[in-house]
């Protein structure tokens, strides 16, 4: 979960969501990839063409895609601010926008509190992590502090 890139600057992904869903994705898209062979010699009475089998292991490859899309998520901070990526955006914040990083109790993510009672949630660091979730938000706290001077 933890790389150090420079002394000055971190980056954290998520570890355990990698081990599963690496496996469930080879899993899908092989199962896929099997029914598709096995379409034409079955005795249903139905006729499947090629275009059918193309079709499933186009549909595995695309569940195969999107389980991996969970695997993307990442935070990168440096003394300048904080970059989350989660599964679909990736946004930037200085670190004179964030108020503090938080996990609070029975939250699956860490989150950066913003001002007027919002906050972003940190996907990169999930409560599954545990040792290194709490690293993360220390290394993240620690930089944080560093940048506003306290």
């Amino acid at each position: 979960m933890v790389a150090t890139v420079t002394e000055d600057q971190v980056l954290f992904r998520p570890r355990r969501v990698v081990w599963m869903c690496t496996p469930l994705a080879v899993v899908l898209l092989a199962v896929f990839v099997t029914v598709a062979m096995l379409l034409r010699d079955s005795d249903t009475g139905v006729i499947f063409q090629a275009s059918d089998q193309v079709a499933m292991i186009g549909i595995g490859i695309l569940l195969a895609g999107a389980t991996m899309l969970f695997t993307r998520p990442r935070v990168r901070a440096d003394t300048e601010g904080i970059e989350v990526r989660n599964v679909f955006t990736t946004r930037r914040f200085s670190w004179a926008e964030v108020l503090s990083v938080s996990f609070p109790d029975g939250a699956s993510f860490a989150r950066l509190e913003l001002p007027d009672d919002e906050y972003y949630s940190v996907v990169a660091v999930q409560a599954v992590d545990r040792e290194r979730a709490v690293l993360a938000v220390r290394t993240l706290r620690r930089l944080h502090k560093q940048a506003r001077g306290e």
